[in-house]
């Protein structure tokens, strides 16, 4: 299939890339993009480790594809550290911070599940945030 040029906004840069019109946007991130932090894991949207968050609402890169994602605004595990200073989100510093981390291929679809679930008003309920983390899976536990 005949790849065209495309215009996609990650991480707030606009980033010509090489799309087919069948690809999905976990695979251009990681193999066009070169933004390997996405994780693919079943690639049937069934693990979580792909979720990245596409104009405020988190969303399975596995299952969505690239093209259909011109003129919004990809975010990746990548784009949420202070850009000017690097400095981590402080969801990443959690996570590290409290040992949240083991094998770490699931950490950064829950990273992104958590940002969504923070910046849309999500509370800190334990039942709450269990559900809204309910579509990511950790292989090692």
């Amino acid at each position: 299939m005949k790849k065209q040029l495309v215009t996609l906004n990650i991480n707030g840069e606009d980033m010509d890339l090489r799309i087919a019109p069948t690809d999905v946007l976990a695979d251009v991130l990681r193999k066009e993009a070169g933004l390997t932090g996405t994780k693919k894991g079943c690639g049937q949207g069934d693990c979580g480790a792909c979720t990245v968050i596409i104009d405020g609402k988190a969303v399975l890169s596995c299952l969505t594809l690239a093209i259909a994602c011109q003129g919004k605004k990809i975010t990746t595990i990548e784009g949420i550290a202070d850009q000017k200073t690097g400095e981590m989100n402080p969801i990443q510093k959690a996570f590290l911070n409290h040992g949240a981390v083991q094998c770490g291929f699931c950490t950064p679809g829950m990273v992104m599940a958590s940002k969504e679930y923070i910046d849309n008003g999500g509370i800190a309920d334990r039942e709450e945030i269990k559900k809204a983390l309910s579509g990511n899976l950790c292989r090692c536990t």
